[in-house]
Order: structure tokens, then sequence, then C-alpha cells
């Protein structure tokens, strides 16, 4: 049986990082999810969810406004250079 045969004929598929996530935190939860099993606690999932929502635009909104805290730092001090080569 060739390599490619055997791939087909055990599904092998990508294995992604969350994958290997939930394993290491609970072998138990990861089956569950294999298998199709629903999870329980679905508040608290959606909860979890919502909250790494807010992070994520608190951390793009940081990015942002540090991003402009700079051009505006750039911009000071492009002026101050103006400024002073025009004093000569």
């Amino acid at each position: 049986m060739s390599l490619e045969n055997l791939c087909y004929t055990l599904q092998m598929r990508p294995i992604r990082s969350s994958e290997i996530g939930t394993y290491l935190y609970c072998r138990r939860s990861w089956w569950y999810r294999k298998n199709g099993v629903e999870s329980e606690n679905q508040a608290e999932l959606a909860a979890g969810t919502d909250l790494h929502k807010r992070h994520g635009r608190q951390v793009v909104a940081s990015a942002l406004t540090r991003t402009v805290g700079l051009l505006l730092l750039l911009a000071a001090i492009l002026t101050l250079v103006a400024y002073c080569a025009a004093q000569l």
C-alpha cells in the first residue's frame, strides 16, 4: 500500500494549533470535540468569546493610538527642525 493510499484510508488531515492546545489542556475535552459532543457550558463559552473579541478591539485601538502618537511626535520634530532652519 502506498503512502498516498494510506493517507486516504486513515483520512489524515492537518492538526490545528487550537486542537493541540485543547488536547494539552484537557484530553477529554479534545476527545468530546473530536467526536462531536456539544459542551454543556455554552454560556461560559459565549462569555469567553465575547471577552476575547473585546480584548482584540482594545489591542487594535491601542496600536492605532500608538501609531497616531508617533506620527504626531514626528510632525512636531519636523516642525521644530523647519522652524530652527528658518531662523538661521
